[in-house]
């Protein structure tokens, strides 16, 4: 017997639901094309900020300086060393070995002065010896004369005896000879009295050589003898001393370039400093301009000597000297910088180019004035005629910012 088949009734099965994925996919897409616009946007911004900072034109600063009265000054500079205006070289005429010095460095003395002795002893010998032989001269002199005077007696009688015949002609040729004899004799004893009288004055000289004596008055600036040196005076006078007549007036021998010795003059004013004193500045006078060129390595200057007083002895013989020689002067004139006439702005041309003219400041904008130009000293430059005023200011730079200022936070 058949069973009966049991249908089981299947119980239908819950549905797979898909909505919520795709619900979850939407939101994420929206993100993305929100974040990657953005981005875009964030990008397409900075490129628009770039291009703006580096089309955009940037702010110009102006660098003015006002119009002034004052003094324009051109100037030569020249390098120079101050000196004495006269210094003696002391030397010696005989040689020997230095037995005393009274001068040193600094030494005031006077005209006659002795500043050092050479030993004296050979001179003196020389001038002892010539004593004698001018006194064996004049002895000479005396025996002759003695003779010379008989032979006068002589001549004398035989020529009283000749006329009564007495003695013969030739006694009386023989008493002639001898008086002319003596006479000769006598003469020669006088020619030589007067060479023993001169080598004793030479000797007698180089024996007052022997005191090295100041010929001037003024002070001893350098000593180059030591006792017991020995000096040799046979080819050439060595130098002993070296005296200053007045230290109170000095000199500044300065070597100017053969391109600026043709503006300097005498009795152009001048003013330079030492090294010594840098917050003095002292002043001269141009005495002479020499004719005398020297050259140095092909360069090619000329000796300029400017006067100056050193009453109070502040400069020393030997101190160089920075040296500015005024070649012209203008006083109490407008003047502007020489840098404002060099100057134009951007895209006016080249500066210098054509009349000479300034850029003045009015109302933050450079403006044009021409101007005729005078004296320049390479720092100011006289304005002869132009429109300018004192109070104006003339443009010498500009500056240009690279980029635009951005405000700084304050927290």
């Amino acid at each position: 017997m058949n069973k009966p088949v049991e249908v089981t009734k299947l119980t239908p099965a819950t549905p797979v639901t898909l909505a919520p994925v795709a619900a979850a996919a939407r939101p994420r897409a929206r993100r993305f094309w929100l974040v990657a616009g953005l981005l875009a946007l964030a990008l397409t911004t900075a490129i628009a900020a770039v291009w703006w900072y580096a089309t955009a034109e940037a702010p110009v600063r102006y660098t003015s300086v006002a119009v002034t009265r004052g003094a324009v000054t051109r100037t030569v500079t020249a390098t120079g060393t101050v000196n004495p205006v006269l210094t003696i070289i002391v030397g010696s005429y005989v040689s020997g070995t230095i037995t005393d010095i009274q001068c040193d460095y600094n030494t005031q003395v006077k005209q006659g002065q002795v500043c050092a002795t050479i030993d004296p002893r050979p001179y003196r010998t020389v001038v002892d010896q010539n004593k004698a032989n001018l006194d064996q001269a004049r002895a000479q002199l005396e025996k002759d004369k003695a003779i010379l005077a008989y032979a006068q007696l002589t001549y004398d009688r035989n020529a009283r005896l000749a006329e009564t015949s007495a003695v013969s002609k030739d006694a009386l040729d023989n008493a002639k000879s001898a008086l002319d004899q003596a006479k000769a004799q006598v003469g020669l004893d006088e020619a030589t009295i007067e060479q023993r009288e001169a080598q004793l004055a030479a000797a007698q000289v180089n024996l007052d050589y022997t005191n090295i004596v100041s010929p001037v008055d003024g002070t001893v600036v350098s000593r180059n003898v030591t006792i017991g040196q020995t000096v040799a005076a046979s080819f050439q006078t060595p130098t002993l001393f070296l005296i200053a007549t007045d230290l109170t007036k000095m000199q500044v021998d300065t070597n100017v370039s053969e391109s600026d010795i043709g503006g300097i003059k005498e009795g152009d004013k001048s003013s330079f400093n030492v090294d010594a004193f840098p917050k003095r500045t002292f002043a001269g006078t141009v005495t002479q301009v020499r004719q005398s060129p020297q050259t140095l390595q092909n360069v090619v200057t000329y000796d300029v000597v400017v006067s100056v007083d050193n009453a109070d002895l502040a400069l020393k013989p030997g101190m160089t000297a920075a040296t500015r020689v005024i070649i012209d002067e203008r006083s109490n004139v407008m003047r502007v910088p020489s840098q404002a006439l060099r100057y134009a702005p951007s895209g006016q041309g080249l500066a210098g180019k054509g009349p000479a003219r300034v850029w003045v400041l009015r109302d933050g904008k450079p403006e044009a004035v021409s101007v005729a130009a005078g004296l320049d000293d390479d720092t100011y430059t006289e304005i002869v005629s132009g429109e300018l005023k004192p109070d104006d200011k003339v443009v010498v730079a500009e500056r240009r910012n690279v980029t635009k200022a951005t405000p700084t936070p304050r927290f």
